[in-house]
């Protein structure tokens, strides 16, 4: 598939097999496990996507969507939450709808402190944001000017507890923005209802309230909506749910093989059946694999890729 075999790619791997020896217990449990996230931070990982400048690895789109094929055979769950930084990242850095010194911030925050960012956009009534719509998630600036206090509810946030920077897509000023709200301060309240999902069970995923909470007013880094896709997003997440179809590919070929009835007196691996519905299997999954880096090492990350990328989008949407 043409994808360098960075070192990263190495510690994907081996962040895979530890984050598989917990996955079973995690999924049945619902909840994200706490090593997980700080084997993310002490080996890197976080940073594959910020910019070298800014002391992160750098990593193409293509790069960062290998490296997530192997996370998530691993435990697709930690990789979903590792997917939502490298995409908020992997977008500004092409780019640049914030201010530069928030976004070197930010960099260094991942870098040096092992942040952990999420954008934390979908609202109960709104469900997902990405067909438009008004925030009831709101923020109104305080009579001395120079603070502001945010009300509302948010759903879907991915991480739960373990972020450290909120990025609040919420309504402020007639218009929407992004608003950085840290972890831990006064007034916000997380509900975990995610633990009981179908499906990425461990991704803490959970809501999150804010009641009052107070924040400086340089704390609005963007206001108004954005203009360009975040065609990271899509991409990584489709990485993601590959990676998953691998690993339950895996599974089934171990269990044909080691699944021997009594009346047929061999594994049922050797039927023809089984090997012909593997066969198929496979065939889908090298297709989706194929035209998922085809698109990554064909994005340069410049306006005319991102404008022919967006009527695939809508459609997808």
């Amino acid at each position: 598939m043409n994808v360098t075999d960075t070192p990263f790619l190495q510690v994907a791997r081996a962040l895979a097999r530890d984050f598989a020896a917990r996955a079973d217990v995690a999924d049945r449990q619902g909840k994200l496990p706490p090593e997980d996230v700080d084997a993310l931070r002490q080996s890197g990982y976080l940073t594959l996507s910020i910019p070298a400048a800014y002391g992160g690895q750098g990593l193409s789109l293509a790069d960062c969507l290998a490296a997530q094929l192997e996370l998530a055979q691993g435990s697709p769950s930690s990789a979903l939450v590792a997917g939502m930084q490298l995409h908020i990242f992997g977008h500004e850095r092409e780019v640049r709808a914030w201010d530069e010194a928030v976004f070197a911030r930010f960099c260094q925050a991942a870098v040096a402190e092992g942040a952990l960012f999420n954008s934390v956009a979908s609202e109960p009534a709104l469900g997902s944001p990405s067909r438009g719509g008004a925030f009831q998630t709101h923020a109104d600036l305080m009579p001395d000017g120079a603070s502001w206090v945010v009300n509302g509810h948010k759903t879907w946030t991915t991480g739960g507890r373990h972020l450290t920077h909120m990025l609040v897509r919420l309504s402020v000023q007639g218009g929407n923005g992004v608003m950085l709200i840290p972890q831990g301060l006064p007034g916000i309240e997380w509900q975990e209802t995610w633990s009981e999902s179908l499906s990425l069970r461990a991704s803490d995923s959970h809501d999150v309230y804010f009641h009052d909470v107070m924040l400086p007013h340089e704390n609005l880094i963007q206001q108004g909506e954005r203009s360009q896709p975040n065609v990271w997003f899509p991409m990584v997440m489709s990485a993601i749910y590959l990676g998953a179809a691998l690993a339950a590919r895996r599974a089934v070929i171990q269990f044909a093989l080691e699944r021997t009835p009594t009346a047929l007196g061999q594994p049922i691996a050797t039927l023809p059946k089984i090997q012909r519905q593997i066969g198929d299997l496979d065939l889908g999954l090298q297709a989706a694999r194929a035209l998922l880096f085809e698109v990554a090492r064909e994005w340069r990350g410049v306006d005319e890729d991102r404008a022919a990328m967006m009527p695939r989008l809508a459609a997808a949407k």
